[in-house]
């Protein structure tokens, strides 16, 4: 299978995470993000060097899948009896763990945290990724892995996890007008994994409309991605950057049909 552009958790097919570019930017001179006293974002005069996450890269599907695409509707040999005994892939994702609105909407519902609360317990982190900034799953600083293991090494908000951590150990490949899942067979060590739908291993309600909305944000973030790279203008840059941060995260959401608040914004954001 050729290499087309597909989104993974990026790491190598030998289970090592992928070197990434260096990014340097220079914030806004406001501190729009504070709470409790406390800035998540630096004053103009500071340069912030990260490192700049690709959410996308060409690769070899022969490489590192099956060499198989699949739908909602597919089997496919996931299934690993609940992880009993095993939090490796919640150990070693550095901060890869991108989130999207329709992650922070769940986690806000589900801890009762406002995503300043989130960021300020060090339960999330900001970085760059393709050229917006945007929230991650932040490791604990001692290396035991996402800051929602539990003493078990159990994962505490498993009801409200992310996408990206019900995805793993598929991936997605973009296509035109829509995407299909593939399998990385390097990434999981459990042996004799059982067939599941890929729509039962997601557990997602509505999983259409929640493929929906994965298709607009890829589509969004792509588009947003490119204007901040052709920007010629500094100022207009920083606008770029900031402008997805401020429309879908740092406004709360409402308990009740994320979809609806998430279109919305998107209208404004188009």
């Amino acid at each position: 299978m050729d290499g087309r552009l597909a989104c993974t958790d990026r790491r190598t097919s030998d289970g090592q995470r992928t070197a990434s570019s260096i990014y340097a930017v220079s914030l806004p001179a406001k501190n729009d993000l504070s709470y409790g006293g406390k800035s998540f974002i630096m004053a103009e005069d500071e340069k912030i060097e990260k490192a700049e996450k690709n959410m996308e890269r060409e690769i070899d599907l022969a490489e590192i899948s099956d060499g198989r695409l699949y739908t909602a509707e597919d089997l496919v040999k996931v299934g690993c009896g609940d992880c009993a005994g095993c939090s490796s892939c919640c150990r070693e994702t550095g901060n890869t763990i991108l989130l999207d609105p329709y992650d922070i909407w769940q986690l806000g519902c589900g801890t009762k945290l406002s995503f300043f609360e989130l960021l300020e317990q060090g339960r999330i982190e900001l970085n760059m990724a393709d050229g917006v900034i945007l929230p991650n799953l932040k490791l604990r600083e001692n290396g035991e892995g996402c800051s929602f293991l539990n003493e078990e090494g159990r994962c505490s908000i498993h009801a409200f996890r992310p996408g990206l951590c019900r995805l793993f150990p598929l991936g997605r490949i973009y296509e035109e007008g829509g995407f299909r899942y593939f399998l990385q067979v390097h990434e999981c060590h459990k042996q004799n994994r059982s067939k599941v739908k890929v729509k039962k291993w997601l557990r997602i309600p509505d999983i259409r409309r929640y493929e929906a909305f994965v298709l607009a944000w890829h589509d969004y973030l792509k588009r947003v991605g490119g204007e901040v790279k052709c920007a010629e203008d500094e100022a207009r840059m920083k606008e770029l950057t900031m402008s997805v941060l401020r429309l879908f995260f740092l406004l709360p959401y409402e308990e009740n049909d994320f979809y609806g608040q998430f279109y919305e914004r998107l209208g404004k954001g188009n």
